[in-house]
């Protein structure tokens, strides 16, 4: 473990490397628990005045939250350990996230390569983050039995029009050029040139004015064009067809839609987990009026309820165990879940409930 996280202090610039290349630089349990104090560290130590984050090995800047781990623990006599792993992977990793929401000083993520599930959690809730041309950015825990957590039901209600709630239910692919479109994304940069942002932010003149603007100044003096996003330029058909309150009726509007786009994202809902796709469309309704904090507490519940179900070791199976893609999810249709299902699993935990602390700054 003590190896997956490298921590250093490069001048006035705290850098933190994720080192699990083999893996995609999947966050661990282990990893939340050594990242979390460092950033209280930093964020109180008046030497340093900013945070870059990044991934080793070149494909991936983070493929998401270890749920392989949380779902390979349901194996335990009574499921006791995936009961345990469950929730303390769980608050571990959106109290990590927690953290850099409120972080007091700029936190820059350099985002190459494969960027999913958890590694949004690790970049959008930071001031800054610096694509590459490698980007390849996903919300894909619909697939899994699992919905968009890491503060999803928070950011994708916020993305242009309804680009969230098609990103959120469908796991698209977005590129750099869809993440600046999106507002994921505060730069780009050739992916060549990292480690020269990187060196250009830890030689800045710190003390010439507030840092927020020193971290400006060096990281758009590296911007790139990014070239024209798809997802822009699709926006009109994805408002019309995802502005509904339930899936059913997004299904109808596709099909009223009848283009080939249309076609391939309903074939693409349809592999999806039926549970998931209503729990995240009720969840992404609910964030539209919340706030960040208020969105943590209503995911941590969903997290406890959607990993206690069977679907969730069954996505786990067919997407990333077996890799047949051929998941049995039970319900198997929208029609079989119920309204009472879907809001059983945003219930309150009592004593279990996620307490936050509030950060130092």
């Amino acid at each position: 473990m003590s190896d997956d996280v490298l921590l250093e202090t490069r001048g006035a610039v705290g850098v933190v490397t994720l080192n699990r290349p083999k893996a995609l630089n999947a966050l661990d349990l282990g990893m939340c628990r050594k990242l979390q104090p460092a950033l209280d560290a930093w964020a109180v130590d008046p030497a340093v005045k900013a945070v870059v984050i990044r991934g080793a090995g070149g494909r991936a800047f983070c493929a998401g939250g270890d749920v392989r781990a949380v779902a390979a623990s349901a194996g335990s006599a009574a499921g006791e350990e995936q009961e345990r792993l469950s929730r303390e992977f769980f608050r571990a990793e959106y109290a990590l996230n927690h953290r850099i929401h409120h972080f007091g000083k700029p936190f820059i993520a350099l985002v190459d390569g494969i960027c999913m599930g958890g590694g949004l959690g690790l970049s959008i809730h930071g001031a800054y983050r610096v694509v590459t041309e490698k980007l390849v950015l996903a919300m894909p825990e619909t697939a899994i039995g699992l919905f968009p957590d890491i503060g999803g039901g928070w950011f994708l209600p916020r993305f242009p029009g309804e680009a969230g709630t098609y990103l959120g239910l469908t796991g698209a692919r977005c590129s750099a050029a869809d993440a600046l479109w999106l507002g994921y994304a505060t730069h780009h940069v050739e992916s060549v040139r990292l480690d020269a942002v990187l060196d250009a932010l830890v030689g800045a003149q710190w003390g010439s004015g507030a840092a927020s603007a020193v971290a400006e100044k060096v990281l758009a003096d590296f911007h790139a064009d990014a070239g024209t996003s798809a997802l822009a330029v699709q926006h009109g058909a994805i408002d019309r067809c995802f502005a509904a309150e339930r899936v059913d009726d997004i299904q109808q509007a596709l099909e009223l839609e009848g283009t080939p786009w249309a076609q391939e994202t309903w074939a693409t809902l349809l592999r999806m987990c039926p549970m998931s796709l209503k729990v995240t469309l009720h969840q992404l309704r609910m964030g539209r009026t919340r706030d960040y904090d208020e969105m943590v507490t209503v995911e941590y519940r969903l997290s406890q309820a959607m990993t206690a179900r069977q679907d969730f070791r069954e996505g786990i199976r067919a997407v990333l165990v077996d890799k047949d893609n051929k998941p049995r999810w039970h319900p198997a249709t929208l029609s079989d879940v119920t309204d009472a299902e879907v809001e059983a699993c945003f219930a309150p935990l009592g004593a279990d409930e996620l307490v936050l602390p509030v950060p130092p700054r």
